[in-house]
């Protein structure tokens, strides 16, 4: 029998507002399908289970007619006749596919079965990356359709911040391999798995004597100005005197603080429970902050309402202005208290018990800082020894 033509196909119009069918006679159950909007699509008639007789009819829509060839629609044709053959079920693949879950079905189910097991810094983190970058890109996309030359080009897109790219791409990676193991993507075949991270380079920024005493002074004039509040300059004291994490000072109560002891006892931080050790010095910006706090229950409270300071950012930014100070961080306090302390000849387990290190890799980061006082009492044998050599000054 005559296979259909493109003239027949142009010359095909729906009869009374009802789908008009062409038939190929070549091909069985390949045809066109003419609607009353005048829209012509290629279409095949097949049943399933290898084509049995018994067997469930199915349609299945090939594409529209000028999108796709006559040619191209009857090999696409032949292809889901090889498939059906073969016992399988092209429409139902298709219908598989229009239901498969997407990245944003995976984001649900880790909203809410993971993130309460997190920190709640931790998940607000994750939400910032979702929400501003992941989800934009990714979200109406189905996770098993995601592929590891977008991703890469997803990550280098973000070049320009090569730490939060380098988290974006943990996040997307766990949220990948949560799928797999969720049934929602085949097993070993996570996109994420072969991008190369940017390399980081930890920022450490050291302050020195003067700058801290700028620092200082700083804060007492804006106080006195009244252009920051006491509460925010007393936060920023006890940051640079304890070398304590901005939320773990932010987040602080009374009730763990210890006057006696010297130390405040944090039930959860970024390392779970552990004592925050303070100075004399701290102990006395504790004291003055006492009375501004009031019946508070947080050490820095919020102007507004009973809840914690929630951001230093302003008052740190009008500080550092004062102080002549450009690119240091509130973090940097914490660096510097370090710092100080290798200096002082104290050890890195030592400074990492004092800085709340859950592990000695990241103490270490201070290792070099150690060279200092080594390299000064080196200095003083060395002379010494000089002395007894080259008694006459000769080098």
């Amino acid at each position: 029998m005559a296979k259909i033509t493109k003239r027949e196909i142009d010359a095909l119009q729906s009869e009374g507002g009802k789908p008009t069918f062409l038939w190929d006679g070549a091909l069985s159950g390949f045809g066109v399908r003419a609607l009353g909007s005048g829209k012509k699509s290629f279409i095949l008639k097949y049943r399933t289970n290898g084509g049995g007789r018994t067997a469930p009819q199915r349609w299945l829509t090939l594409g529209t007619y000028g999108q796709l060839t006559l040619d191209q629609a009857r090999q696409l044709a032949q292809k889901a006749l090889a498939a059906v053959a073969e016992g399988k079920d092209p429409q139902g693949l298709k219908f598989d596919q229009r239901v498969a879950p997407d990245l944003s079905d995976v984001w649900k189910r880790f909203e809410a079965d993971i993130l309460p097991m997190r920190k709640p810094t931790t998940g607000k983190e994750y939400r910032s990356q979702w929400e501003n970058l992941i989800e934009p890109k990714f979200r109406k996309r189905k996770v098993e359709s995601i592929t590891s030359d977008e991703v890469d080009r997803f990550h280098k897109s973000l070049r320009a911040t090569p730490y939060r790219a380098n988290r974006v791409l943990a996040l997307l990676k766990h949220l990948m391999g949560l799928a797999e193991g969720w049934g929602m993507r085949t097993p070993g075949t996570n996109p994420c798995s072969r991008v190369e991270q940017f390399k980081e380079r930890a920022r450490e920024r050291y302050l020195s004597f003067s700058e801290l005493k700028s620092i200082g002074e700083a804060i007492d004039s804006l106080i006195a100005e009244k252009s920051i509040s006491a509460t925010a300059g007393h936060a920023i004291e006890l940051l640079a005197l304890s070398g304590a994490r901005l939320s773990e000072v932010l987040n602080a109560r009374w009730e763990w603080i210890d006057f006696d002891r010297g130390v405040m006892l944090l039930p959860d931080s970024k390392t779970g429970a552990k004592p925050i050790y303070l100075s004399d010095a701290a102990v006395g910006v504790l004291k003055r902050q006492k009375p501004i706090a009031g019946d508070s229950r947080f050490v820095f409270p919020s102007p507004k309402m009973d809840k914690p300071l929630v951001n230093l950012r302003k008052a740190w930014v009008q500080v550092c202005e004062k102080a002549e100070l450009d690119g240091v961080r509130l973090h940097d306090l914490r660096h510097t208290v370090a710092s100080i302390a290798v200096g002082q000849g104290a050890s890195l387990p030592l400074i990492g018990r004092l800085l709340g290190h859950s592990q000695a890799q990241t103490t270490m980061r201070y290792a070099h800082v150690d060279i200092d006082p080594a390299l000064k009492a080196a200095n003083e044998v060395g002379s010494t020894i000089q002395l007894a050599l080259r008694p006459n000054g000769r080098k």
